[in-house]
């Protein structure tokens, strides 16, 4: 299976299933001397775990990681990094029903046509449980950024057609309810609107927006390697993402180019924007503003409604899923979305080390 391998110097490649032994990740071209270890890990992977309200699957996974290599008295090696997180809530029983039957809204289809075969507990490796070895990589790309002055905000702004308010922002609320969300009274509709369509055995789709702050003018490819299309790929790749936005996104189709371009001034004798429609990246460099992303994530599939599908024998039939699903996929995908920015920011910062003479004299330069 190709396509488990993400980044050029700051490489990630995760590995295992939903329902087995457990899953990992190995980050590679991650400098020595960086100060981590698995507490530090182990808070970012504590933010997606299921089990921690109503609003997520009731799957009691601890997600505790263990690293294996790469780190020694507490700092890194410079070699590979290997993680893993053993899977010890599997009810892989719950999914027997299902093993020829395709789910709809799922990879079920897709994984048989292209491989002849599928592992049917959980979805294998199209499961969302995968992200959890993503986010053990972002936790230490995240430290790097860091340690640079770099900070990444991240929560979720609407859940269906429930959308907070800008001017209500509160950015120490969201840590504080269950959806991430920085508008308490948003989060209080979307509370209620969740618990009803629980009741309807119904799922909610919802939209998780990430602002990061202190990356550098100069940052990214002009052309098919464009910081936002990077970044773009990084989202997207997220299971449930539908569609990923940089800064005004599809509103700026409705502009005019007057209104869109940012004009550029003067400020504390820095070049700075009067606006941000571009979120912060132009011709696919960074422009020294708040990087703004926006992704829309789709209704959990898993939903306890009957449904029309059809099985690998062809034949019309109904479904009814079993299992431990969440009623909405956002509020545990925001770490998720954090931590592949930072993974491509930080990938990005590294490769753009040789772009100049002058960095490079800086370094190895008499």
């Amino acid at each position: 299976m190709a396509g488990s391998i993400f980044g050029n110097i700051f490489r990630i490649s995760t590995w295992g299933e939903s329902h087995g032994k457990g899953i990992g990740v190995v980050v590679d071209g991650c400098p020595a001397g960086l100060s981590i270890d698995e507490e530090y890990i182990q808070k970012f992977l504590d933010r997606r775990k299921p089990g921690q309200s109503q609003f997520t699957t009731q799957r009691s996974e601890a997600d505790q990681v263990k690293i294996m290599s790469g780190v020694f008295e507490g700092k890194t090696t410079g070699t590979p990094i290997a993680m893993m997180i053993e899977n010890t809530s599997q009810r892989s029983g719950d999914y027997g029903d299902i093993a020829y039957t395709y789910r709809p809204g799922h990879a079920d289809y897709g994984f048989d046509a292209k491989y002849g075969f599928r592992d049917y507990r959980g979805g294998g490796r199209s499961s969302g449980r995968e992200t959890a070895a993503r986010v053990a990589a972002g936790a230490i790309a995240i430290k790097i950024l860091e340690e640079l002055g770099i900070s990444i905000t991240t929560y979720v702004s609407s859940v269906g057609n429930i959308e907070i308010d800008d001017a209500k922002f509160d950015r120490e609320e969201i840590s504080k309810n269950m959806l991430y969300m920085p508008d308490h009274d948003a989060y209080v509709k979307a509370e209620e609107y969740l618990l009803k369509m629980k009741q309807e055995l119904d799922s909610v789709g919802a939209v998780v927006k990430c602002k990061v702050n202190g990356v550098k003018p100069g940052v990214g490819e002009p052309v098919f390697d464009k910081m936002d299309a990077r970044l773009a790929q990084a989202i997207m790749s997220i299971g449930a993402v539908k569609s990923v936005e940089i800064g005004d996104g599809k509103e700026a189709a409705r502009l005019n180019g007057s209104v869109n371009n940012d004009g550029f001034i003067m400020e504390d004798g820095r070049v700075a924007k009067k606006t941000n429609h571009s979120g912060g990246i132009l011709g696919g460099i960074t422009d020294g503003s708040e990087i703004i992303i926006t992704a829309a994530f789709k209704p959990t599939p898993s939903i306890y409604q009957k449904q029309k599908t059809v099985n690998n024998k062809f034949e019309d039939v109904n479904i009814e899923i079993k299992g431990r699903h969440d009623p909405i996929v956002a509020p545990r995908a925001v770490v998720v979305v954090e931590s592949m920015t930072a993974i491509t920011i930080l990938d990005e910062m590294l490769m753009n080390l040789s772009s100049r003479m002058d960095y490079i004299k800086m370094i190895y330069g008499n």
